[in-house]
């Protein structure tokens, strides 16, 4: 019989991560994964031998005592990973369609400061109350700092104020606020809606600091899953879970779409939520809760195009940039048919083979699961394929067309430098990653009603945990810290924060 101590599903950042805590901690550990490749958003792929990220195309928190690098540390990997910190001057450069300036954010506080201050002299102040407020907001969620003695959050009023209302407070400069909301591509932004804490805790670690992860992000995958294996646990991929067996109150067993049981004493699901939910069948879950995390909003999803250029012919650059066909970068996930995309973001692929021109190029755009839709009883990945149809590809095309002409417009002679190009669709992240809409951001999260879209890892079923980017914050970082959080219930969360924090180098 397959027993475990603890049985994940999903090898997404979250399982993964978990997995090595507690096997770290001596239990035997297994991690299902329905997928050929494991890592959920870390997950790259390979188009005429340039590797592309699919969801993680730069990270912050990575210099030595900061939080990733701590949590990175302690899980036995930071000193295996291949990194390239981004330009210290411009780590993400922001465009507005009609103004030639390039508005560059800078690492480090003051560097940030000093930069901002150039663009906008008179508003020095206002440029210093927003780090100021940056920060103190970030102070407020104890985990992110790695403070043991605290939960998610100190106070309520660190989630009841929203970005744009507070930007707004702060100056009658359009153009700073604007250019301050610059990069909310990161973490799905809306106008009136997104709760500062979630800009806060999102742009204060690139600030900190930027890096990029060289030859792609799958490599945090591919290193957590040697210690997993190095300590006695399990990680089995093409192994698709269909149901929590529920027996007396606690989960028994999963069971697998053909008919394989896993069993154990903890179950952990790096699955979305409302996805886990529908695989349990148990009184004790109430139907008021599945009634909310049913009704959870699930952000917006994305187009992307993987360009392919041509050698020596596109010069490469350490930093990122972030395009607004309007004056109001919040009004990028108002597009509609006829206008998009409203804005897109660029990401160079990092190679270890050259540093002067760049192999690849990311180009992102929004783009709702309703915008697919009819193709939504189709379903392809490398190991299970399936045409979507010819339609399909027409629509790729053309909406890959559109973004390659913004970005010429932008970037002259980048046409000519295509090699090749290949695109993604919600869709694609529905079918490699597992959200039911192809969402890449986690659940949208509301100032208005901030407590609904935090979820406890624990479940009314006491061996039944919840991990990954739906908790509480998405990224790299925000699932790290979640996985942290999950781990907690068993583990305790004074000893395991100070357990990462008093973890020691690899030589």
């Amino acid at each position: 019989m397959n027993e475990y101590d603890v049985v994940i599903v999903g090898s997404g950042l979250g399982g993964l991560a978990c997995g090595t805590i507690l096997a770290k901690e001596g239990y035997k550990v297994i991690v299902l994964e329905k997928n050929k490749q494991i890592g959920g958003n870390l997950q790259t792929y390979v188009r005429d031998r340039v590797i592309f990220d699919s969801g993680v195309h730069y990270v912050g928190g990575l210099d030595k005592g900061q939080n990733l690098y701590q949590l990175f540390r302690y899980l036995g990997i930071m000193h295996k990973l291949k990194l390239r910190k981004m330009d210290e001057d411009v780590f993400d450069a922001i465009l507005f369609e009609g103004d030639p300036v390039v508005y560059k954010y800078a690492q480090g506080y003051e560097n940030f400061i000093n930069t901002m201050v150039g663009y906008f002299p008179e508003d020095e102040a206002a440029i210093r109350t927003y780090c100021a407020k940056i920060r103190e907001v970030c102070l407020q969620f104890p985990l992110y700092n790695l403070r043991s003695g605290g939960g998610l959050f100190d106070k309520m009023s660190a989630l009841e104020t929203d970005t744009k209302t507070y930007l707004e407070s702060i100056t009658d400069n359009k153009k700073l606020q604007s250019v301050l909301a610059g990069n909310n591509l990161l973490y799905a932004g809306s106008a009136y809606k997104t709760p500062l804490y979630v800009h806060a805790l999102i742009v204060n670690s690139y600030i900190e600091s930027s890096y990029r992860f060289v030859n792609g992000g799958s490599q945090i995958a591919r290193y957590l899953h040697r210690e997993i294996n190095s300590m006695g646990g399990k990680i089995v991929k093409h192994i698709k879970v269909v149901k929590f067996q529920e027996e007396g109150g606690e989960i028994r067993y999963v069971e697998t779409d053909k008919g394989e049981r896993f069993y154990g004493k903890q179950f952990i699901s790096n699955i979305h939520p409302a996805q886990t939910l529908e695989m349990v069948e148990s009184q004790v879950i109430k139907k008021a809760y599945r009634h909310r995390i049913m009704n959870l909003e699930n952000s917006i999803g994305t187009f992307y195009v993987n360009v392919v250029m041509k050698k020596d012919s596109f010069k490469h650059l350490n930093h990122n940039y972030y395009y607004f066909e309007t004056q109001d970068p919040w009004a990028v996930v108002n597009y509609n048919a006829e206008n998009w995309p409203m804005g897109f973001a660029l990401f160079y692929t990092t190679s270890s083979m050259n540093d002067e021109y760049t192999d690849g190029v990311t180009i992102m755009a929004y783009m709702r699961y309703e915008d697919v839709e009819k193709w939504k009883d189709t379903f392809n990945t490398v190991s299970e394929e399936e045409s979507r149809g010819e339609d399909y590809d027409e629509f790729k095309r053309e909406k890959s067309e559109i973004l390659i002409d913004y970005v010429d417009r932008k970037f002259p002679g980048f046409r000519d430098a295509i090699h090749s190009y290949t695109s993604a669709t919600p869709l694609s992240a529905r079918d490699y990653i597992g959200t039911s809409d192809g969402s890449l951001y986690g659940l949208t999260k509301d100032y208005r009603d901030p407590l609904k879209t935090f979820i406890s890892p624990r479940t009314k079923i006491p061996n039944l945990l919840l991990t990954g980017q739906n908790l509480n914050l998405h990224g790299v970082l925000g699932v790290t810290v979640s996985s942290v959080l999950t781990c907690s219930q068993l583990l305790g969360m004074d000893y395991l924060i100070e357990k990462i924090k008093n973890a020691q180098e690899v030589s």
